[in-house]
């Protein structure tokens, strides 16, 4: 299987498609990024499903990967390049960003010379389970499997699964993957001239959307591709959005740690809104506080952590034993377990973004309010009892430092929001909380022999998670406790490569998150650092650490969940928003340290 490295991500703001660099599609799930996939090769072989498309091979050889690719622009248009003996082929990939059931467009060109082009398909339903049944229906190929079906359409020929056709320079050959319920009319037909016209509304579609960031300074390309990665995670039709639009790529090779991230988690959609408000953008913070009020419905107190990108809340996990896993790390499971875990620490990372989204102009209605009320009345109700966290440990629940760290926020927050007039509730009765909140945080979870906070009450173990205590404004970040809890997680949780792990874990046995193995570096921990860093005054030390993990991204700006420091690669789901929201923001330090004005403010 190939590296993560080698996959680039298209989308078009309903699902999305991983393009590895030799051309093939390994992973695309339809209609919904949570839907099953139809591309399943990622998690399995190519007999689980993929769709290739560039030169032609030598007779018994591998497909050749490109000679070079990028994204056209600022977009996520993909246009790859191969040289060949005998001429230059690009082939352009896109989604477009419309409504209507998604579809896939790949465009393959004859640059110069003459090139013999293949093309080869293999879909596979129901995570690469199920052979459609293939039909040739006027000039169209048909594969149905239940309640599925796709389209391919080409105007090479007719369509098929496998087609070569030879193309002299200037001649290009377009073929579209669309998707449909399989009893309804077959959705529209791109020809050439479509498909161009696509090709055009969607680079303007990005171009447009790109235009409206307010970032200016240092990092510009890593925190615009950063940017356009987080957007292609959101789903245009309800607001929700992904954390990632992969499943069960391991956190550790050959490992078990293999998750679902298809869904909305409620922590990384408001930590990906925080960056976007931060940055200029707030239909998305619009659009993600109606998918809230709409997945929360009239019962707040039993708040989810996560729930379906339409906000659907049954979210069963189970295990695919058909699919091997990625490089043989099963389980491959679908779901998500930690649906119904109690987590202390979503209440502030919500209340957070609501408050910013209130500071960049987008009003809290009646119903926001009455939302926020109520979050604050289950803080208030439920803040002294042990969670499972933001890590989502499926060990014994523990009275997390982060998690009243978080609870604090939403209190701290909500007051913030009732004295400028834009929330209202017991002002009094809410400080009065604030101060025990606080007060009990700094006598239960920090450790005053060894100056710095602990991973829980009364625990010898740090958490990456403490880096985030003077970037949510608990304590100010010259506060000696602040900065000896920054030096202790460099010096306890650091690897050879300077990044930085979660917390420690215990290889065979089971340790505070209930499960037995290791995992790598947690990228968005590193970036913590980084910002971390700036705040108590290391800048150089800071901006070293920043660039030092912007080489980890891959040639298109890329990161995953983790970083292998062993195997020296990127693992776990892939491209990650709890990656690319904390560069994002580590940039935004950075460039304030410097003395740069940005869109964004300060907590």
């Amino acid at each position: 299987m190939a590296p993560l490295e080698q996959y680039a991500l298209i989308g078009g703001l309903q699902t999305a498609a991983l393009v590895r660099l030799d051309g093939t599609v390994d992973w695309m799930c339809l209609p919904r990024f949570d839907s099953p996939a139809v591309f399943a090769g990622l998690l399995g072989t190519a007999d689980n499903g993929f769709w290739r498309l560039g030169p032609t091979p030598d007779a018994g050889q591998a497909p050749p990967p490109a000679t070079w690719r990028g994204y056209r622009g600022e977009s996520l248009i993909l246009d790859s390049w191969w040289e060949t003996p005998h001429g230059l082929l690009r082939v352009t990939d896109f989604m477009p960003p419309k409504e209507g059931p998604p579809c896939l467009v790949r465009i393959a060109q004859a640059v110069t010379g003459r090139v013999s082009v293949t093309s080869t398909m293999n879909p596979r339903f129901h995570y690469g389970r199920t052979a459609p049944l293939v039909t040739t229906e006027d000039g169209r190929m048909r594969a149905v499997a239940g309640s599925d079906a796709v389209w391919l359409d080409t105007d090479a020929q007719a369509p098929t699964q496998h087609a070569q056709f030879s193309l002299t320079a200037g001649q290009r050959v377009t073929l579209t993957l669309s998707w449909g319920p399989s009893h309804a009319p077959p959705p529209r037909r791109l020809d050439l001239t479509a498909a161009l016209e696509a090709l055009e509304a969607t680079e303007e579609f990005w171009a447009q959307w790109i235009s409206a960031c307010t970032h200016d300074g240092p990092y510009p390309a890593a925190v615009i591709r950063s940017l356009l990665t987080l957007k292609a995670l959101t789903y245009a039709p309800t607001g929700g959005i992904v954390a990632a639009p992969t499943t069960s790529l391991p956190e550790d090779i050959g490992g078990c740690r293999n998750w679902d991230y298809r869904f909305t988690w409620l922590r990384d959609a408001a930590i990906t809104l925080v960056s976007l408000l931060r940055c200029g953008y707030r239909e998305e913070a619009r659009a993600w506080r109606e998918w809230l009020l709409r997945a929360v419905a009239g019962d707040p107190e039993n708040l989810q952590i996560m729930y379906g990108v339409a906000g659907e809340r049954e979210l069963p996990e189970r295990e695919l034993p058909w699919l091997a896993g990625y490089e043989g790390s099963g389980p491959v499971r679908i779901g998500n377990a930690a649906a119904t875990q109690w987590q202390l620490d979503v209440y502030g990372e919500v209340i957070e973004a609501l408050y910013l989204s209130a500071r960049r102009g987008l009003i809290l209605d009646a119903p926001l309010r009455g939302l926020l009320v109520q979050l604050v009345q289950t803080v208030q109700e439920r803040w002294q009892e042990p969670d499972e966290g933001i890590w989502e440990v499926r060990g014994p629940r523990r009275h997390f430092v982060h998690s009243k760290v978080m609870a604090w926020v939403a209190v701290d927050r909500t007051i913030k929001l009732i004295e400028s007039g834009d929330a209202d509730g017991p002002l009094d009765r809410w400080r009065d909380l604030r101060d025990d909140i606080h007060r009990e945080i700094c006598e239960k979870g920090y450790d005053k022999g060894r100056n710095t906070f602990t991973q829980s009450y009364g625990s010898k173990e740090l958490d990456a998670s403490l880096l985030l205590i003077p970037q949510v404004g608990f304590l100010p970040p010259d506060d000696k406790r602040v900065i000896g809890t920054i030096e202790a997680i460099q010096r306890e949780l650091s690897t050879p490569d300077g990044f930085i792990l979660r917390y420690p874990t215990s290889g065979d046995d089971a340790g505070v998150d209930g499960l037995q193995g290791d995992e790598g570096a947690f990228l968005a921990c590193s970036f913590w650092l980084a910002q971390a860093l700036t705040l108590i005054g290391r800048v150089d030390e800071a901006r070293k650490l920043f660039e030092k993990l912007l080489t980890l991204r891959n040639d298109l700006g890329l990161l995953a969940e983790e970083w292998d420091p062993r195997l020296q690669r990127q693992v776990g789901n892939f491209p990650q928003a709890f990656s690319h929201g904390p560069l994002i923001e580590a940039a935004l330090a950075l460039n304030h340290a410097d003395g740069y004005c940005e869109g964004g403010e300060s907590r």
